[in-house]
């Protein structure tokens, strides 16, 4: 298995504070404010269109603890949502239309209620996604998650930097790709990546380095083949996510002396068509702890939404509806080039 570096908050690094993060952007000097942007492109303030995604937090605990991460998951993390949270999350869905639950984390697997949040989200007919390391299926407790998924109708959102392994051992840890073969190989035995809507295997890249992910399209077809002709692999569809300047990418990026080149060319890439899909705009994210916000990003800078009604305790989705969306200089990354978000490129 993998072997575990230590996360932001083991090492006592002062990354692991989201105010610290949020600092350090601010002292860049930047060729444009992301407000100026927004505006030129009719966007300003940002604004919500409903809530179509509930997104999930499960956690912070990882079994992997990946160089890019901009949640600093990892085994020595110990944040996890209450049994209290999940219901409420699951009373919200009850009083609404919303169609897809997106579950994250950490690794999500480790939750102790994983298995039973997907059954009620299942019962509930709604869509259940999963986002999955992979390595964690391939863990004694969790093989037989394939087919728990399968039985399910659960979309497995995988991560995944690159079809080659050395790429991919150099931003998630050596032996992960090794071990993500194997468990997409176990996806593939029980249906996943054929083409079956209800037995969706979705690929997550991540640059490895600091830079934007190329064209989407060409990519999906390139690693599909690829993958095919060098592992026997099928999936279905490929996200390319651009790696945001926080957490633990910010920190890779400042050890390098690329935090301040990143950010130009970030804020350089700006495009107004990106902004119409950018995820924050039909997503309602749970934080582990019950809190609101507006993406899984946001989350973990500790920025919740800007209604009064923050928690999941006490949920107006009218107000939610349209809410102002909280922004900040990490935004450009969900805006830059093809855009980025949980679904991919945005435009």
């Amino acid at each position: 298995m993998p072997r575990h570096l230590p996360t932001l908050q083991e090492r006592r690094s002062p990354l692991a504070s989201a105010s610290t993060q949020l600092d350090r952007l601010h002292a860049l000097a930047l060729p444009r404010e992301l407000d100026a942007c927004l505006a030129e492109a009719g966007h300003h303030p940002l604004r919500a269109e409903g809530v179509k995604v509930l997104q999930l937090n499960l956690g912070k605990r990882c079994n992997q603890t990946c160089r890019h991460c901009h949640v600093d998951a990892g085994p020595d993390r110990t944040e996890v949502m209450a049994h209290e949270v999940v219901v409420r999350c699951l009373e919200l869905l009850d009083r609404s239309a919303i169609a897809t639950v997106d579950i994250t984390g950490g690794a999500p697997e480790l939750h102790p209620e994983f298995r039973w949040i997907v059954e009620q989200v299942h019962r509930r007919g709604r869509h259940v996604m999963d986002r999955c390391n992979l390595t964690i299926l391939e863990t004694r407790p969790y093989r037989d998650l394939p087919q728990f998924f399968a039985d399910h109708d659960v979309e497995v959102v995988c991560s995944l930097p690159h079809y080659r392994g050395p790429s991919t051992d150099a931003q998630r840890g050596d032996g992960v790709f090794a071990s993500s073969l194997r468990a997409l190989r176990r996806l593939n035995e029980v249906g996943y990546g054929q083409g079956d809507p209800k037995r969706r295997l979705v690929l997550v890249s991540n640059p490895v380095g600091a830079f934007l992910p190329a064209s989407q399209r060409s990519i999906e077809a390139e690693w599909k083949r690829e993958l095919r002709r060098l592992h026997g692999i099928e999936f279905d569809a490929l996200f390319c996510i651009t790696n945001m300047p926080i957490s633990r990418y910010l920190e890779w990026l400042e050890s390098k002396g690329n935090l301040a080149s990143y950010m130009d060319r970030l804020v350089t890439a700006f495009n107004p068509a990106a902004v119409e899909g950018v995820m924050c705009r039909t997503t309602l994210s749970v934080g582990w702890d019950g809190t609101l916000y507006d993406c899984d990003f946001n989350q973990m800078l500790e920025l919740p939404i800007t209604t009064h009604r923050r928690t999941i305790h006490d949920v107006d989705l009218d107000a939610l509806a349209g809410r102002a969306i909280a922004v900040d200089r990490h935004c450009f990354g969900c805006t830059a080039g093809a855009g980025s978000s949980c679904g991919g490129a945005t435009a």
